[in-house]
């Protein structure tokens, strides 16, 4: 076979030369023919060449294992970075020569790398895709508080930084989504918690049923945040805001109730004070009102039974009411000087409180309307009546001083004179004014009937005759100062011619007349009944003895003028127009 041993069997090294050494001793001590021993020797040589080419598979198939690996490996390493969207890694060496085993050996930290950085990547997109799934449910209404989700699967073929990028900016615009629904959430949440506390009204209760996150135990960013949540929410609090403004306007009625019936029953302050917090919406606005329980139904309730028990005060006391509204409404008149039928009225009222179709707000809307009526009336009589008053304030004053002309005393010394000699000098330019004053009071008069169609009266006289008739008594007047200075030249040329013829100097002549009498005279002659009946004298300045101060009331303290011809002329303007 020409296969020999190089080793000394004894020294216990066995090799295949050595072995065959053997065989061939033990064939020739047996005796082994020829044939044989070539049978044997071919035998064991295909034996030898199995045993090679076992060995040679073997090693082949290794050899394509690793192959593969290798094949595999750089598979790996072109889809571990195509995942993560790198075209390189840094570190890696660049080998592409050396035995296989070299290769793989290179190429093995590399895919660690990437197979951690995978991990991490992949870990990152589950935690961001997790995220977003959880605002998307929150959003979309359908997840429950307390509820947890599964980790989303994760697409390892794209785990690039620019998909991660993506999600981000997905993640980011969710997140403002939520802040912004979130904060409008809070607001709406904040406006039901007012709402709620001015109307008196469970909060909790009420806000829960639109969504049980709602409460104010449950944290912030577990509240519901979902489009439903948000338009319910919406709706509840417009709602509540038309319930506010209608227990509004209700309280503002029911407090314009309780004032007007307080102050038509002069109730005292003791018993206004427990509603004050009903009477002080009166002037305020729907937006002022935030004081807790300022509209809960229990307020308005307690102060619509008030109404009810000054309702029914009022129907008892309605007697004593209506007089008084009737006094102001005298009152009303007496400023005016408009003469009214003031016992008429109040027979009217007695009997329309004992009918039995009474009313107490039908009267009392009824006298409240004659009353802005006579409001009315008053003001547009107010500036003749103005005018009135300065024509009488000066024909007092003209009194005055025809009483101080003819005291004789009144240059004298005495305490007051310099004070009464200052009120002559004002009093005489005061009584020059008094045409042009009743000249205008004339011509406003007679304006003012030709506006409202009716005459002018003042205390019941036409205001006109009185001033017609002042103006013919002044007349007169004049003519009677203007006579008597005559009868008293003549009367001083008379003395002087008798003192010419006798010597002596005869006593002043009484004057035959006065302005008290022809004033007298004028007033029988003019304003008395055909029939000799003596005319019935009504004074704008005298009555009883006392003075009639401007504002239609009389004064005890101011003394009666010793004449005044407006009264006279008002008297005569009546007697005249009873006769007619």
């Amino acid at each position: 076979m020409g296969v020999a041993g190089h080793n000394d069997p004894l020294l216990g090294e066995t090799t295949c030369g050595s072995l065959l050494q053997q065989l061939q001793l033990i064939w020739d001590e047996v005796g082994e023919s020829d044939d044989d021993r070539d049978k044997m020797l071919l035998q064991l040589e295909q034996e030898c060449l199995d045993v090679y080419r076992r060995k040679v598979d073997q090693a082949s198939s290794f050899r394509s294992r690793l192959l593969q690996q290798l094949d595999n490996s750089k598979l790996e390493l072109t889809r571990l970075l195509s995942a993560l969207g790198e075209s390189s890694i840094s570190g890696i060496p660049d080998k592409t020569s050396g035995t296989i085993k070299e290769q793989l050996a290179a190429m093995s930290p590399s895919l660690e790398i990437l197979c951690r950085k995978r991990e991490s990547r992949v870990k990152e997109f589950a935690d961001v895709q997790l995220q977003i799934q959880i605002l998307r449910d929150e959003i979309a209404g359908n997840l429950h508080v307390s509820e947890h989700l599964e980790t989303p699967h994760v697409n390892e073929d794209d785990l690039s930084v620019r998909k991660l990028n993506e999600y981000l900016s997905e993640l980011q615009a969710l997140q403002k989504e939520k802040s912004t629904r979130l904060h409008k959430i809070l607001e709406s949440v904040s406006s039901v918690h007012d709402l709620c506390s001015v109307l008196g009204m469970d909060f909790v209760g009420t806000v829960t049923k639109v969504h049980p996150s709602l409460d104010d135990s449950v944290s912030v960013q577990s509240k519901s945040i979902s489009d439903e949540t948000i338009s319910k929410l919406s709706k509840m609090v417009i709602v509540l805001q038309e319930e506010k403004s209608k227990r509004f306007a209700k309280i503002q009625a029911i407090a314009s109730q309780l004032s007007d019936l307080w102050n038509l029953m002069d109730a005292p302050v003791e018993e206004r004070q427990p509603f004050h917090h009903v009477t002080c919406n009166m002037s305020s606005t729907l937006d002022d009102v935030t004081v807790p329980g300022a509209l809960a139904l229990d307020v308005i309730q307690q102060a619509e039974l008030e109404v009810e028990r000054l309702d029914e005060l009022k129907a008892s006391r309605m007697k004593d009411i209506a007089f008084k509204k009737q006094t102001e409404l005298e009152d009303i008149y007496a400023r005016a000087h408009v003469a009214i039928d003031s016992s008429a009225a109040r027979d009217r009222i007695m009997s329309i409180i004992e009918s039995s179709s009474f009313e107490p707000s039908e009267l009392l809307a009824d006298m409240e309307n004659q009353i802005l009526k006579a409001n009315e009336e008053s003001l547009s009589r107010k500036d003749i009546l103005e005018r009135v008053d300065r024509w009488m304030s000066a024909c007092e004053e003209e009194s005055w001083l025809e009483d101080y002309s003819r005291d004789d005393n009144r240059y004298s010394a005495t305490r007051g004179a310099h004070l009464n000699l200052k009120r002559a000098e004002k009093a005489r330019v005061l009584v020059n004014k008094i045409p042009a004053i009743v000249d205008t009071l004339v011509a406003k008069t007679r304006a003012w009937e030709q506006e409202h169609g009716a005459a002018f009266t003042y205390d019941g006289v036409p205001l006109l005759a009185m001033l017609d008739e002042y103006k013919i008594l002044r007349q007169e007047k004049e003519d009677e100062k203007r006579r008597m200075r005559d009868q008293k030249k003549m009367n001083d040329q008379l003395a002087a011619e008798q003192e010419k013829l006798f010597g002596s100097k005869p006593s002043p002549a009484r004057p035959q007349s006065s302005s008290r009498k022809v004033a007298g005279a004028r007033i029988s002659g003019v304003g008395g009944a055909a029939n000799g009946t003596p005319v019935r004298r009504l004074s704008a300045l005298q009555s009883g003895g006392r003075t009639v101060s401007r504002d239609g009331r009389r004064d005890a303290s101011r003394p009666v003028a010793p004449v005044n011809y407006v009264a006279i002329a008002k008297e005569d303007a009546v007697s005249q127009a009873s006769s007619n």
